[in-house]
């Protein structure tokens, strides 16, 4: 009688407990009947092989023969896992040598000029005054240049005296779209989408401090170690950021966003491979009919960009508002007034946010309001302004998705000290928003509008979507360019009642279908 109530031996020719077949392939060590224990171990082994062994469908041949593209990721990663190479020595080229001999006469230069009236003269009248003194400290040092030399010795000196030192050359290279400066020795630059070294340096981190003073002071900002943030701009609307130690523990950081010199519109945005025809017209459209647009996507992802070519489309007889930390957009219309915030002052006090000019701008009897972008509760004011007859009002965020868009405004909108409910903040983006174009930097570097989504409405206390246009990606070809088409998902646009009241009904239907 077992432990379970019945007896030994019941089940017919069931073998028992412990006498299966081994599943290992050997027999048992010290056992008498080898063979037999051989011949099923190897029977088991064949039946039973250990499971690391057995390869999946289509394994056994991809371990073989890997496809190129995956010999060729794999190649990428094992470069990736090596160490850096260590720096070489510095250049010592042209550029180089003029800056040795500049260290040189930059002392005794500035012992033969009055700094007071040489900031009453410009680039050029600087230079002329500057020559005759120039030749004089170099037959001083007994220095000989050529004319290449010296007319480069004169553009190095002017512009460490009156512009921005190193930075002047990146600043007009149009092909530089970003300038990123870490600390005294090292500067990166970004070329199409691409980031590399800069071969500029600066003396030490006094000089370079002191040209992020001369940028902040041109903007009436101040940076130091109280204030050691600051957002400025430059003289063509390019954004700086600047921050200084002890929150930069390398040295004085300046960041540059650069902008064209020639205004991008759609169309050219079109041309690129930003978007396609279709996608295009329905944001010339969005921009005639007083579409109510956010713009939402990563940093570098070409939001500003975006704007300023949506802001083409605006009637030049409408009166339009800008408002931003730091003024960047440089609008195309005639009737255009930009308004910037202000910081607090040494006390603390005096500042002046951004939603403080958008109620100040309430009264100032815009058609339009554009919020460069918005971080905080003043999304709710600009809701607010939405709804109360501002219709074509445009701001941009940070989001990497539609529906993640519609999150951030609201949760931006709780931060505030308003009070109320989830369900009314929903409802009343719901109400206010008509499009959401999301655009986005890719890893190979380029611009892509990738969603145009239009908001209906609510479902119960969900916010519904409307996907009009998306960016899919396909492949990428041997030299890292991604390969992607633009796909409309041929729907009735919800909006076409507004177009129609513009006259633009048709051709919105015929670029969405």
């Amino acid at each position: 009688m077992s432990a379970f109530g019945k007896k030994n031996g019941l089940g017919g020719n069931r073998p028992s407990f412990g006498v299966a077949k081994p599943m290992n392939g050997g027999g048992s060590k010290g056992s008498d009947n080898s063979e037999t224990d051989n011949k099923h171990g190897s029977e088991g082994g064949e039946q039973f092989p250990p499971i690391d062994s057995v390869p999946l469908p289509g394994e056994q041949q991809k371990a073989d023969n890997p496809s190129p593209k995956e010999s060729d990721a794999m190649a990428r990663l094992s470069e990736r896992s090596q160490p850096l190479a260590e720096a070489g020595d510095k250049d010592e080229g042209f550029g180089a040598s003029v800056h040795k001999i500049k260290e040189q006469v930059l002392p005794r230069l500035l012992e033969r000029v009055d700094p007071e009236a040489a900031a009453t003269l410009n680039k050029e009248e600087l230079t002329e005054e500057f020559r005759p003194i120039i030749m004089e400290v170099l037959t001083e040092l007994k220095l000989t240049l050529n004319r290449r030399e010296q007319f480069a010795l004169e553009k190095v000196l002017v512009d460490e005296l009156l512009g921005f030192g190193p930075l002047e050359e990146l600043l007009q290279n149009p092909d530089i779209s970003d300038i990123m400066v870490n600390g005294p020795e090292q500067t990166y630059i970004e070329i199409k989408g691409k980031l590399e070294i800069a071969p500029i340096q600066f003396r030490d981190e006094e000089h370079l401090f002191q040209i992020a003073q001369r940028i902040v002071n041109m903007v009436g900002r101040r940076v130091d170690q109280t204030t050691p943030l600051a957002d400025a701009r430059l003289a063509d609307g390019s954004r700086v950021n600047v921050i200084v130690p002890p929150l930069s523990l390398k040295g004085t950081a300046i960041s540059i966003r650069k902008f064209s010199e020639k205004p991008i519109t759609l169309d050219m945005m079109q041309g690129f491979g930003s978007m396609s025809v279709q996608m295009c017209t329905a944001l010339k459209i969005a921009g005639a009919c007083r579409f109510n647009v956010v713009i939402s996507g990563g940093t570098g992802s070409g939001k500003t960009t975006m704007l300023n070519a949506m802001s083409k489309m605006i009637d030049p007889g409408e009166r339009v508002l800008t408002i931003e930390d730091a003024a960047e957009l440089r609008l195309q219309q005639p009737h255009w007034l930009p308004l910037e915030t202000r910081p607090p002052n040494l006390e603390g006090e005096g500042a002046i946010t951004i939603g403080d000019l958008v109620k100040n701008a309430l009264r100032m009897r815009p058609d339009r309001i554009i919020l460069g972008e918005i971080r905080g509760a003043e999304c709710f004011d600009l809701l607010a302004a939405m709804n109360t007859g501002h219709d074509g009002s445009m701001c941009t965020l940070h989001a990497n998705s539609p529906r993640e868009c519609l999150g951030r405004m609201e949760n931006m909108i709780l931060m505030g000290d308003i009070k109320i409910p989830k369900e009314a903040i929903s409802r009343q983006i719901a109400e206010s928003v008509d499009l959401i174009v999301q655009v986005k930097r890719l890893r190979d570097g380029s611009r892509r509008t990738t969603n145009i989504t239009e908001v209906i409405g609510m479902e119960g206390d969900v916010i519904v979507t409307q996907e009009l246009f998306k960016y899919q990606y396909i492949d990428e070809d041997a030299d890292g360019k991604i390969i992607g088409e633009y796909q409309s998902a041929g729907l009735r646009p919800y909006t076409l009642d507004k177009a129609r009241q513009y006259g633009f009904d048709q051709p919105l239907l015929e670029a969405c279908l």
